[in-house]
């Protein structure tokens, strides 16, 4: 189980992308497709008269425990991630924005609209498990480490892609306001996942001669996987071959936006609310397996942790967690259903002066994360000052988020095409946990 923790770690460390995609650029004043992901009803404030996107692509990764400067340090980097009793959180997501089409036809908007997503996290991790399982207990001080885990810790990978139908129409309108309502309906291709849990995770680490032992432990285990990812956790490869599956699931967005109007520059103050994500998607495959488990290990038994060294399948866990007797299966289905990430997006833009600009972006997450059958999202608010001219902007976000804290980042925006990242002013200047960057291109054509 080494080889399948510690490489996500170096994956995630080389890699060096946080958690909000396109950061900053989601409530630019030119309005488009990107702003329609984060709320359907913009599309009713289209800046062109039809879209067409060509592709867009965000790199996320953020953690709580490693910082840029141990990149370049002398330890490791398993060392370095179960230091100290924190539990360990880490979330990797990509998300490919694909061609999408959107037009305006009177008081309404439409859009049609393809994306796929990667997604690799750990939640809640006990730092002591991991540190026996990836070091031998390197980092304990004493000869045994006792667990205590009163809640749900996970490692869960997942690949999906979508297409999205979405329509927004202007429901009241006068010289200076305007109000919108509109929705998305998503088509779900689940591609692959793994999940591994173990809730209520109690018992005592042993570490003798070299090697870590597990006694008097307890725990109810969830160990699901479909597609590649149950081969081969963490092998880009795996997620990358893996993206659209066949149609097996439903999801849907709506929401409502506000808008004060301005003549010369389109708006002073624009406004929405939007939930996103309500629904999920059916994982089938022929190495589909979803099994509840209850872990025991009493008395003078234990587990040798070293066992897990050179596994790099969750089918691989499962196999020697079953060989060893100290697992009782309690239900076991072959195809399972995963829920989508649903949040709470909300945001207002102002307009300071003419070319000036400041916006205010929330998002709270809906679903629980602990649970073994949800895809994970975090809790984010970012405040965005933006000099923007019709053909060219500047934005700075400015991001507290729910794993790394606080980070600050800079987007520019050239007609159609579009660069920026959320965290890249903190990551040079002091020791960030988070980095991310994005690009992409549209354009538009006509006047709105």
């Amino acid at each position: 189980m080494k080889n399948l923790i510690v490489p996500v770690f170096i994956l995630l460390s080389v890699c060096s992308f946080a958690q909000e995609h396109f950061s900053g650029i989601g409530t630019s004043k030119r309005i488009g497709i990107l702003n329609a992901n984060l709320n359907p009803t913009e599309l009713a404030n289209l800046s062109s008269k039809m879209e067409v996107n060509l592709f867009a692509t965000s790199i996320n990764v953020s953690n709580n425990k490693i910082g840029f400067s141990d990149l370049n340090s002398d330890e490791d980097i398993e060392d370095l991630i179960f230091k100290g009793d924190e539990p360990v959180n880490l979330r990797f997501d990509v998300e490919v924005a694909g061609p999408g089409f959107a037009f305006k036809l009177e008081k309404w908007g439409f859009a049609i609209t393809s994306k796929a997503y990667g997604k690799l996290n750990l939640v809640d991790v006990d730092a002591n498990i991991g540190d026996a399982i990836a070091n031998n207990g390197l980092n304990s001080l004493v000869n045994f480490t006792t667990l205590n885990g009163n809640y749900n810790q996970r490692l869960v990978g997942t690949t999906y892609g979508e297409i999205g139908f979405s329509a927004a129409r202007s429901l009241w309108e006068t010289d200076k306001y305007k109000l919108n309502g509109g929705a998305t309906f998503k088509l779900l291709f689940p591609g692959s996942y793994a999940n591994f849990g173990a809730d209520q995770f109690e018992g005592t680490v042993n570490y003798l001669g070299g090697n870590a032992f597990l006694t008097n432990a307890n725990a109810s285990v969830n160990i699901a996987y479909s597609g590649n990812l149950g081969s081969s956790f963490s092998d880009f490869d795996s997620y990358a071959d893996s993206v659209f599956g066949g149609l097996n699931g439903f999801a849907f967005d709506f929401g409502g936006t506000f808008t004060i109007k301005d003549e010369k520059n389109g708006y002073k103050f624009n406004s929405g609310i939007s939930v996103r994500n309500i629904g999920g998607m059916t994982f089938k495959d022929e190495n589909n397996s979803s099994t509840d488990y209850n872990l025991s290990i009493e008395g003078s038994e234990s587990l040798d942790l070293s066992q897990f060294e050179n596994v790099d399948s969750l089918q691989e866990v499962e196999q020697i967690l079953v060989d060893s007797g100290f697992l009782t299966s309690t239900s076991s289905a072959k195809d399972f259903k995963v829920k989508l990430p649903t949040v709470l997006n909300a945001y207002a833009d102002l307009q300071v002066i003419p070319t000036l600009y400041v916006s205010v972006f929330l998002q709270q997450k809906l679903t629980d994360d602990a649970n073994n059958d949800q895809i994970t999202a975090q809790n984010v608010v970012t405040l965005t000052p933006r000099f923007s001219l019709k053909n060219f902007e500047v934005f700075a976000p400015l991001s507290q988020t729910e794993i790394a804290g606080f980070n600050a980042g800079i987007g520019f925006r050239a007609y159609g095409f579009f660069i920026g990242s959320g965290s890249a002013f903190t990551a040079l200047i002091n020791d960030s946990k988070q980095a991310d960057v994005y690009i992409g291109y549209r354009f538009g054509l006509g006047k709105s």
